[in-house]
C-alpha cells in the first residue's frame, strides 16, 4: 500500500472523530452517551500519542504504547456496548437490571477465555499478554456484531427505530467489527495479505466514524410507547413478578382481569356490560366483608 494513502487514512481518523465530538457536544449528546463521548475523545488522545512515535521511528516505545492503548480502547468499547443496552432498555427497568448482570458475566467470561487461550497457546514472539488482548479484541468484535443483529431483530419489540442515536452507534461498531472479523477469516485461509487488511480496516473504521457523525447530526425520534409493544411489557412484567411475587390475597390481579374482560367486551365502554361491573362489585364486597369471629354473644 502506498505510504501516503496509509498516512492520509490514519490522519482522517482523529479529524472525523473530532467532528463527531464537536457535534455531540453541540447537541448535548455527551450527556446522554457519556461513555461513547469518552471513547471518541480517548481515540483522539491515543492518536496524539502514537502518531509522533511512529513518525519519529520509536518502534519499541510505539509497540508498547500501542498495545497499552488497545487495552484501554477495549475496556471503553465494552462499556459503550453496555451504555447502548441501557439506553435501549431505559423504559424497562427490570430488563435493564437483567442486562447489567449479563454484561458483568460476559466481561468475566471474556477475561477467562482470554486467559485460557493465552496460557494454552504456544509461545510466540508477541508474548502471552498480547495474545490475551487479541483474544479479547476478537470477542468484543463478535459482541459488537451481535449487538447490531439484536437491534435489527428486536427493534420492533423495543420501540427502537433505525434513526435513533443508540442504533447509529451500534451500527458503526457492528459494521466495522463485521469487516474486521471477515478479514481475519480470509487472512487465516491465505486469501488476503496484511497490506489489504490494513487498507480495508482503515477504510471500514473511517466509514464507522462517518456513520456516527451522520447520526450525531440527525434528530432522534421519540421512543414508540404504543400498544404494539405488548410483548416487551409482558417480558418486563414477567421478570418483575419473579422478583416481587404478588400475594394470593391481593385484589389487584382480579380487578385487572375483570377490567380487561370488560374492555374487551365493550371496546372501551364498560357501562354497556352490567354483568362485568356486577361481578367486580361482588368480588370486592366478598373480599371486604368481615369474617365471623366464631364467638356467639349471649
Amino acid at each position: 500500500m502506498n505510504p501516503k494513502i496509509q498516512l492520509a487514512l490514519w490522519i482522517a481518523h482523529p479529524l472525523l472523530q473530532l467532528s463527531v465530538a464537536a457535534v455531540m457536544f453541540y447537541r448535548k449528546l455527551h450527556k446522554i452517551f457519556p461513555v461513547f463521548f469518552a471513547y471518541i475523545v480517548s481515540q483522539i488522545l491515543i492518536f496524539a500519542v502514537l502518531f509522533p512515535m511512529f513518525q519519529l521511528g520509536y518502534a519499541h516505545y510505539y509497540v508498547c504504547m500501542y498495545w497499552t492503548c488497545t487495552a484501554i480502547s477495549l475496556a471503553v468499547g465494552f462499556k459503550v456496548i453496555h451504555e447502548i443496552f441501557l439506553d435501549i432498555f431505559r423504559p424497562y427497568h427490570t430488563l435493564k437490571d437483567l442486562g447489567s448482570v449479563l454484561f458483568k458475566w460476559a466481561a468475566l467470561v471474556m477475561l477467562l477465555v482470554a486467559g485460557v487461550v493465552a496460557a494454552a497457546s504456544p509461545a510466540a514472539e508477541q508474548g502471552s499478554v498480547i495474545q490475551a488482548l487479541v483474544t479479547v479484541q476478537r470477542c468484543l468484535r463478535v459482541i459488537q456484531c451481535g449487538l447490531i443483529l439484536f437491534l435489527l431483530v428486536f427493534s420492533n419489540y423495543l420501540g427502537v427505530t433505525w434513526r435513533q442515536h443508540s442504533f447509529g452507534i451500534a451500527l458503526g461498531f457492528g459494521s466495522f467489527a463485521g469487516v474486521e472479523l471477515a478479514l481475519l477469516a480470509l487472512y487465516s485461509s491465505n486469501h488476503v495479505s496484511e497490506t489489504t487488511i490494513s487498507l480495508v480496516n482503515m477504510l471500514a473504521y473511517n466509514g464507522a466514524i462517518v456513520i456516527w457523525l451522520v447520526y450525531a447530526w440527525m434528530k432522534s425520534p421519540a421512543r414508540d410507547a404504543s400498544a404494539s409493544l405488548l410483548k416487551s411489557h409482558r417480558w418486563e412484567q414477567g421478570l418483575t413478578d419473579l422478583q416481587h411475587p404478588v400475594s394470593s390475597d391481593s385484589l389487584i390481579p382480579l380487578f385487572e382481569s375483570m377490567v380487561d374482560r370488560a374492555f374487551s367486551r365493550t371496546n372501551g365502554d364498560t357501562a354497556s356490560d352490567p354483568s362485568a361491573i356486577e361481578e367486580l362489585t361482588q368480588i370486592s364486597s366478598s373480599r371486604s366483608s368481615p369474617r365471623p369471629s366464631g364467638k356467639v354473644n349471649s
